[in-house]
């Protein structure tokens, strides 16, 4: 065991979201411990470190800007033996769409911090298909690995058989998660027997309440300790996100059998090939329609047909970190004369 090679994560962001739930299934993947030894390693993006790892490969989680960008060309210029990578966990089509003013200036950043890393992960195909029409870094340097995180609880929640009344929305209130748009989409439809239920917290709460307007078929149920809570009450789970990488709720609820409805941006639109259904256009008369033809459909998830989802899933996220770490230590020869001079170069600028 003392003789695997290391893995250093780096992380600037250690809230309990969808990264650190990603990063707690690489830690305990049997497979990838088998492959090499993870140590996590929490970094102040800000602060330039030339901080040398002892690693064999370097895998960067951190937000990628122009204020940070010194701290990653730090990191490289420290490590010049290492190989590095970098997981993209953020920045999305729809992300500079609604928070970019700049694109040209954005774009360039992301050229730029791409090129200190040997190898760039996209979190899904819709979000690495962005990244090569907008050239951010050589094909050749670019490898999807979907995220994914421990599937097998979910799979427990049996499937609903009658037509839907429950809506359910999971996930932070904040501007991204698009929950505003779906309140009033939602308060447009006339059925009285149907129920929308929205898990989590967030610093949107008061102005989505305020949405709501005291609808009593919404319900603020709060941040859900156990997710599978959240799966089991509800029949239609819709993301309606503005911009999302890939969209862990989707494949855990798909994974759930429960129906769900995304919106048709970036990597949520990676889940219909497991059976999600989009909606196309982003307003609140299109979610609208789009629910209420969900409650016209009687046809319920079948859990013969949406169980091998979490296998197949966990097995193409394994499987990906496997070949891309192999791929990496396989190429790994220790440190060169030239990465030893480069060192004792850095060695001498360090106070």
């Amino acid at each position: 065991m003392s003789n695997l090679p290391t893995v250093v994560h780096l992380i600037d962001d250690t809230t309990q979201g969808g990264v650190m739930r990603v990063l707690d299934h690489i830690k305990t993947s049997p497979d990838l411990a088998a492959l090499a030894k993870h140590r996590f390693v929490t970094v102040d993006r800000a602060r330039v470190q030339f901080r040398r790892y002892d690693a064999d490969v370097i895998v960067s989680h951190l937000a990628i800007s122009w204020r940070t960008l010194p701290a990653l060309l730090a990191i490289r210029a420290a490590n010049r033996d290492k190989h590095l990578v970098h997981v993209e966990h953020s920045y999305t089509e729809g992300f500079v769409l609604h928070n970019v003013t700049n694109t040209r200036r954005f774009h360039a950043l992301l050229r730029i911090g791409f090129s200190v890393f040997e190898k760039i992960v996209a979190v899904s195909h819709a979000q690495a298909a962005w990244f090569k029409r907008s050239r951010f870094c050589p094909q050749d340097k670019l490898c999807v690995i979907r995220s994914c995180v421990d599937l097998s609880p979910f799979k427990t929640v049996k499937p609903k058989t009658t037509p839907p009344k429950v809506f359910g929305a999971i996930g932070r209130l904040d501007q991204q998660k698009g929950i505003d748009a779906l309140i009033t989409a939602f308060r447009a439809l006339p059925d009285e027997d149907i129920s929308l239920f929205i898990y989590g917290s967030g610093i949107e709460f008061d102005r989505l309440n305020s949405l709501a307007n005291g609808d009593p078929r919404i319900q603020f149920k709060g941040f859900q300790d156990d997710p599978l809570r959240a799966y089991e009450d509800v029949d239609v789970v819709v993301v309606p996100s503005r911009w999302e990488a890939y969209g862990l709720v989707a494949i855990e609820a798909l994974c759930a059998n429960r129906t769900v409805l995304c919106a048709n941006v970036d990597g949520l639109r990676d889940h219909e090939e497991y059976g999600a259904r989009l909606f196309d256009g982003y307003s609140e008369q299109d979610i609208t329609y789009n629910l209420a033809r969900m409650m016209a459909d009687s046809r319920c998830a079948s859990q013969n047909s949406l169980n091998s989802i979490g296998d197949d899933a966990q097995n193409a996220f394994v499987s990906g970190w496997k070949s891309l770490l192999k791929t990496l230590i396989r190429n790994t020869s220790g440190v060169s004369k030239e990465a030893m001079a480069e060192e004792t170069l850095i060695a001498s600028m360090r106070p």
